[in-house]
């Protein structure tokens, strides 16, 4: 094969989460529903070396998502991308090698290499423990030419730390590898995400899919609800109109007046947490500047049991990204270009990362806890209660409380917005 060609690698990263069908009222209104990390962290030594570096770079992928646009909503997994990401550079060299590492916020003269990737190895073997109460799977998988010859090291080094699987694929035939990774990734997220793959270059000889499915219940159910349609303040001239899900309980909320923010915490079975973020008006870029790895920890810490009048809307936001602009703003370069060095995936010819793409799904309805009774409730006994409205644009965090990896970002702009 001709070595003046560079030939195609596609990185695909897709998540599904989805959120449970209602909002949690905390009945106990007591500490022991709070989750207490700190006993973790005995456990998982060289995990937690690598979880602020990626909690930092999830939180500077989401600011220049922000900066590209503050009209659309976001959704994303820092986790599937990092992970892609990593896995991807057991194969580079050189310059290339370092800028990903680099650009995922490692410090490799603080942190050996080597415990990177045994920290991301640590990482996948906790989040997909069978025994888990959450529905929290990953799965990573090598779609490889089958005239293309991989270094072995490689392939030896993705299936042991990163548990991947390796699949041989004639690329020549688009259609047939098109089907091949949709359907990998389609049966992995339980048929939520299907055709993450709209086309294949003609010159791709090598896929790196990773995705995240998850799929929670919170830990209790309210006592009463309605649903009424109300604004939602989208901007200072845009005003939509959208069904609220209205909740009368104890809830664990925390005034932050360093993020000038409400935030609401829902705890799931099993091991992980959601953080609404509201911000007061006008107050998302100061919300946005400010959060990093360290807030939804201390947060956690800081929470009070409040009776609350909540009005939270229903949504269903997605979305999809080329990360090849945004990781370039991070530092992340040679590798989608004719620079790259992909040597220690093959040695055959030049390769390229030819695209990379994020796919990600946010729902949340009242599915399932119609049946309350709430509709009847009268106006006064709602008036009683300190009101929440969750009618402004605000943000989402969603993390694992035994890694304290944060799995999903997100900003919701527009709750009807697709």
């Amino acid at each position: 094969m001709p070595s003046s060609v560079s030939w195609g690698v596609l990185l695909l990263a897709g998540l599904c989460c989805l959120l449970p069908g209602s909002l949690a009222e905390d009945p106990q209104g007591d500490a022991a529903q709070k989750t207490d990390t700190s006993h973790h962290d005995q456990d998982h030594p060289t995990l937690n070396k690598i979880t602020p570096s990626l909690a930092e770079f999830g939180f500077s992928l989401y600011r220049q998502l922000a900066h590209q646009s503050n009209s659309t909503n976001i959704f994303f997994s820092p986790v599937s991308i990092a992970t892609a990401f990593a896995m991807l550079s057991l194969g580079t060299k050189a310059d290339t090698h370092s800028e990903i590492l680099e650009g995922l916020n490692f410090n490799l003269t603080e942190i050996p290499e080597a415990q990177v990737h045994e920290g991301f190895q640590e990482l996948l073997r906790t989040l997909n423990k069978p025994d888990s109460q959450l529905q929290l799977t990953t799965g990573n998988g090598l779609f490889l030419n089958k005239s293309l010859k991989v270094v072995d090291k490689f392939l030896e080094d993705v299936k042991k730390l990163y548990h991947s699987e390796a699949f041989s694929v004639n690329f020549e035939d688009t259609e047939e590898a098109k089907k091949q990774i949709n359907n990998y990734v389609e049966k992995g997220t339980q048929g939520k995400i299907v055709d993450l793959v709209k086309e294949l270059d003609g010159d791709t000889v090598f896929a790196l899919v990773n995705y995240i499915f998850f799929k929670g219940k919170w830990k209790d159910k309210f006592k009463a609800e309605r649903i009424t349609i109300e604004g939602f303040h989208v901007d200072d001239k845009t005003i939509i109109k959208v069904p609220m899900i209205n909740h009368l309980g104890r809830f664990e909320i925390h005034r932050d007046k360093e993020l000038s923010s409400w935030v609401l915490a829902q705890h799931y079975v099993g091991n992980a947490t959601a953080f609404f973020i509201l911000p007061d008006p006008k107050k998302m870029w100061h919300l946005e500047e400010k959060l990093t790895y360290s807030h939804p920890e201390n947060i956690q810490r800081a929470f009070d049991i409040r009776s609350v009048s909540l009005h939270f809307p229903k949504l269903s936001v997605s979305g999809t990204y080329e990360l090849k602009r945004v990781l370039r703003n991070l530092g992340i370069i040679k590798i989608f270009s004719n620079e790259a060095d992909l040597s220690g995936v093959s040695q055959e010819a030049p390769l390229k990362l030819s695209k990379a793409v994020h796919v990600a799904v946010l729902t949340v309805d009242e599915k399932g806890t119609e049946a309350t009774g709430a509709l009847h409730l009268e106006e006064k006994a709602w008036s009683k209660y300190q009101t929440i409205m969750f009618n402004r644009p605000f943000l989402v965090v969603i993390k694992d409380d035994i890694t304290n990896f944060l799995l999903f970002i997100g900003k919701v702009v527009n709750p009807t917005q697709k």
